[in-house]
């Protein structure tokens, strides 16, 4: 924190009005909002991150090239990335993976894929798996806006 920004005397009551003045006010929900949603984010890919370590390091052939097939599976090819990434995102709506569309939802972000597109994709997904998808739309779309909030 700025301490310089802050007046070196007063009382509570000027400090408030100082920052009011001076600063657009920042309304807490906004901060506390902020924060859980980012941390969202860094918990889902650091667990994510972690035990794909733990998997990977017990050494199992089957496991490894499953691994294998699926990072080669969205690699550039006839289909750019992106568009696998947002074909892998209404399969993973589909059959229902919390944890498969946050990432297909990552990389779309990575991939500019717009908001508009995402609500395209989602609007596929709920007409191919039907309204047993809603549940987990309600949840992507949670995650779409914790990837696409303006980082204070």
């Amino acid at each position: 924190m700025r301490t310089d920004l802050l007046p070196k005397t007063g009382t509570l009551s000027e400090t408030v009005h100082f920052h009011f003045h001076y600063f657009k006010p920042i309304f807490i929900f906004d901060v506390i909002n902020t924060i859980i949603m980012s941390n969202q984010i860094q918990e889902f890919n650091e667990y994510r991150s972690r035990m794909n370590e733990v998997i990977l390091t017990k050494d199992n052939l089957v496991l490894k090239r499953l691994y294998n097939l699926d990072t080669n599976a969205y690699a550039e090819g006839a289909l750019p990335v992106r568009t696998k990434e947002m074909l892998g995102l209404v399969a993973s709506m589909v059959l229902r993976c919390d944890d498969c569309i946050k990432y297909h939802l990552g990389k779309c972000h990575e991939n500019g894929v717009s908001t508009d597109e995402v609500y395209e994709i989602f609007a596929v997904a709920n007409i191919v798996g039907g309204t047993i998808v809603i549940p987990h739309t309600r949840r992507a779309a949670e995650y779409w806006e914790c990837l696409t909030a303006p980082q204070s």
